[in-house]
């Protein structure tokens, strides 16, 4: 039977506290608290510090012990509490205080999360971590949103993509997402969302492949807006969506209507996120 390394267990082993200290990086899901891994919260529970960015729910952070030190660190586009450097430094800081830090992101850590580049820091300043994997917002919000992201009739492959560069450049490689007969996934674009139905128009995709935007996914606050690349951004425009907001295109988006069976409303009123 497998074990975790040593240097894994010292959040499991209370009072065996061993400078440094750990962070785990944990993937919150997309909103929905329900959708939290077991992992994930029972670290919650058991953390000295927990930093978190603007994705993570209330409902969520209602989880953490009341013990635990909160520190937000934003992440909203152009707007960051503290820049990644930042954000880097202070979470090796607090490990080698002893602390046992939970890294708290909303999605999976290591799905346009940045949890890349935190463990590259982690692993070269010689801190333990572990890597919690969390529902990444493309199947989350596309499984609420009736989206099936694969269909044999429809869809045999499926691309994550980001509308937001770290140069804040939209230089994406619009051939291969235009390819058909795939779903195209792309987190963090709703302010590029007109000139990514450009491109995909302008590089092969036929104007009409149905698009979907999804704002504030898996919550009580869930939005869904249908169309096709020639007419997304417009209704978008017209119904102000704001972010957080996922953009789905292709074939399978045409299956919304017949597959919807996340009501925001109606689940709220059956208690449906009652572990917050």
């Amino acid at each position: 039977m497998s074990t975790r390394p040593t240097n894994l267990q010292r959040l499991d082993s209370v009072g065996e506290r061993r400078c440094p200290g750990i962070v785990y990086l944990v993937g919150a899901g997309p909103g929905d608290p329900e959708l939290l891994t077991l992992r994930a919260a029972r670290l919650l529970t058991q953390a000295d510090t927990v930093v978190y960015d603007h994705l993570v729910g209330d409902g969520i952070l209602g989880l953490i012990r009341k013990e635990a030190d909160l520190i937000y660190v934003g992440k909203e586009k152009s707007c960051h509490t503290l820049p990644q450097g930042e954000i880097n430094a202070l979470i090796v800081r607090l490990a080698r205080q002893g602390k046992q830090v939970v890294r708290l992101k909303g999605g999976d850590p290591f799905i346009f999360g940045r949890g890349g580049e935190e463990a590259e820091v982690l692993a070269d300043e010689d801190i333990p971590f572990e890597i919690v994997p969390g529902v990444t917002a493309a199947s989350g919000v596309s499984s609420y949103a009736g989206i099936p992201l694969t269909h044999r009739d429809y869809a045999q492959s499926c691309v994550f993509a980001t509308g937001h560069l770290k140069d804040d450049s939209l230089d994406l490689d619009w051939v291969n997402l235009a390819h058909p007969r795939q779903t195209v996934v792309i987190y963090m674009g709703l302010g590029a969302l007109p000139e990514i139905c450009r491109q995909l128009m302008a590089h092969g995709r036929a104007a009409n492949i149905p698009a979907a935007v999804v704002e504030q996914g898996t919550t009580d606050k869930q939005r869904v807006v249908t169309g096709t690349l020639t007419t997304l951004p417009q209704l978008v425009a017209e119904r102000k969506m704001k972010s957080p907001c996922l953009i789905i295109i292709g074939e399978v988006v045409a299956l919304q209507e017949k597959l919807q069976w996340f009501h925001p409303d109606a689940t709220a009123s059956l208690g449906h996120a009652a572990i917050a």
